[in-house]
């Protein structure tokens, strides 16, 4: 019997995240990624929905990096049944055991505080994602790797990592099955980043999925030293406006990237000895893995780098709490979209504050909260209460993990010949469009495909992928904002606009209004059901 190999995309197909693609040869299905969609509430449900595979019929899963949106659903993969191995490397299993338990922290947490909000008060409860056990059970299947060693997942398909230089543990996964060689990028890191060397590989694939975050956007090419004069003013522009500096940061690898930078920025006199609370359990956890691995690390020494005087890794609530009441100081707190943990709290108390300054440093995911904050919105809702947005809200991009668009087309171009497809994934559409007419002009010859999620390919040797079954039509509400953002919007000015209509009745008769146009779809559908039932 023929054997191919396919592949189906269940993630990270015209949206950022939800990486998760299924490969299968023969009578063997290998995963190389399973993560967590983040985004609009919308977006987030598809994390409960049904997998498009049997979990308990994956032989094995190759996971590329520990970021929660490539890691964040193997809890729930093997809580349905998954009993493979989680091949990975060893930076990445270590840093798995705590990224995953504080997920499933999180998830139980965020659905107790949404369980107890009053205005869902008599509605049946929601239950987590996955909980912490969950989690806990998903790290102990993974299996480490070294860089650049071939190993067999499956019978028949055998595999190598390489490095991405996106964080630390990242990788690229070669796959090799029937003759045919596909390269999954995972997440690729930038140019001049700090720990990391530049992305490795080989080249000459029959097939290469390429991450596309940044595929619309050329960075100015920026030096270490270039972006710590960058955090050198923010951080001088907020401490001159009084109140506190509140950073959203990714708990891995963006943070201890600051707390080098910030360590560094001091002992050289550029900025003054602030107190900085790093507000993340799972960041404090991610910093003594770092200091692990430091062998592995470009430009960082074992000396007490993260453990300064002016730096404090806040654990419990207790101690976040105490926060509220400081002011002048610098606050790193995941997460860094701002979609779950301590961030929240941090931005209710201080978003309202004209003194207070919130400083962006990573991707906001289209629909996300920091991706609202950013794009100038007065209000917020945040856990169901309204914020105004007062604060000074900045951003610097020097901070980012991805490869721009340039450093993504350098990366398509080392690994030609292309001889079948380019799949161009993990971006948003308009980085996705920009990237394929770069990479066309480039790469002339080659086919490149721009997939949905829930489409099924034969990959043959040396020729272009076939497509065998469509996408997914039901998502094309998820993949940006969704009705949820418009009525966060909607609600948190609502008061404010019906408060401008000065004659009482004239607002009276606008409440009115309102209120026919939400009838009106009720007897809609209550119209359309009757005549169903006839």
């Amino acid at each position: 019997m023929t054997k191919d190999l396919t592949l189906t995309l269940h993630g990270a197909a015209r949206t950022v995240t939800g990486s998760c693609h299924e490969f299968t040869f023969g009578d063997h299905r290998i995963l190389v990624d399973c993560g967590l969609f983040q985004g609009s509430r919308t977006l987030e449900g598809l994390n409960a929905g049904a997998f498009g595979f049997n979990p308990a019929k994956v032989d094995a899963v190759i996971l590329t990096h520990a970021h929660i949106d490539h890691s964040g659903l193997l809890p729930r993969l093997v809580a349905e049944g998954f009993r493979g191995k989680i091949w990975c490397t060893q930076p990445t299993a270590d840093l798995l055991e705590y990224m995953l338990a504080d997920a499933g922290r999180i998830h139980e947490a965020d659905t107790a505080r949404r369980n107890r909000r009053r205005d869902r008060a008599g509605e049946d409860p929601f239950d987590p994602l996955y909980t912490e056990a969950d989690a806990i059970a998903a790290w102990g299947q993974a299996s480490p790797v070294e860089l650049e060693e071939w190993f067999e997942p499956v019978p028949g398909i055998r595999a190598r990592l390489w490095n991405a230089g996106h964080i630390l543990g990242s990788a690229s996964a070669e796959l090799e099955a029937g003759g045919v060689r596909v390269l999954c990028s995972g997440d690729l890191g930038p140019d001049n980043k700090a720990f990391h060397a530049d992305p490795e590989g080989t080249s000459g694939f029959d097939h290469v999925l390429c991450e596309s975050t940044y595929g619309d956007r050329a960075r100015v090419p920026m030096t270490i030293d270039g972006r710590r004069r960058e955090l050198e003013a923010e951080i001088r522009g907020a401490m001159a406006r009084g109140g506190n500096l509140i950073i959203p940061t990714f708990a891995l690898e963006r943070t201890q990237e600051l707390l080098l930078d910030i360590a560094e920025l001091m002992h050289a006199g550029a900025i003054p000895n602030v107190q900085v609370f790093i507000d993340s359990p799972l960041a404090s956890q991610a910093t003594k893995v770092f200091e692990r691995h430091a062998a592995r690390l470009e430009g960082f020494s074992r000396e007490p780098t993260f453990r300064q005087p002016a730096f404090h890794f806040v654990d419990s609530v207790q101690e976040s709490i105490r926060l509220n009441s400081i002011s002048g100081a610098i606050i790193l707190s995941a997460s860094g979209m701002c979609e779950a943990g301590r961030i929240r709290h941090h931005l209710v108390h201080n978003l309202h504050k004209r003194e207070a300054t919130v400083l962006f440093v990573g991707y906001q995911a289209a629909g996300s909260l920091g991706r609202v904050i950013v794009e100038g919105a007065g209000r917020v809702r945040i856990s169901g209460e309204d914020v105004m947005v007062r604060a000074t809200i900045r951003r610097i991009d020097s901070y980012s993990a991805h490869a721009d668009q340039g450093e993504l087309l350098d990366w398509i171009e080392a690994r030609a010949p292309i001889a079948g497809s380019l799949f161009l994934i993990h971006g948003e559409q308009a980085a996705l469009e920009a990237l394929r007419r770069l990479a066309q002009s480039k790469l002339p010859e080659t086919h490149i495909v721009l997939p949905e999620i829930g489409e099924s390919y034969i990959l043959p040797p040396a020729a272009p992928a076939r497509r065998t079954k469509t996408g997914r039509t039901d998502l094309t509400q998820a993949l940006g904002r969704d009705w949820q953002n418009s009525y966060a919007e909607l609600v948190t000015g609502l008061k404010r606009e019906l408060s401008r209509i000065e004659d009482t009745r004239e607002r009276q008769k606008a409440v009115e209004a309102m209120r026919k146009v939400l009838d009106s779809y009720t007897q809609f559908r209550s119209d359309k059901h009757r005549r169903g039932r006839r």
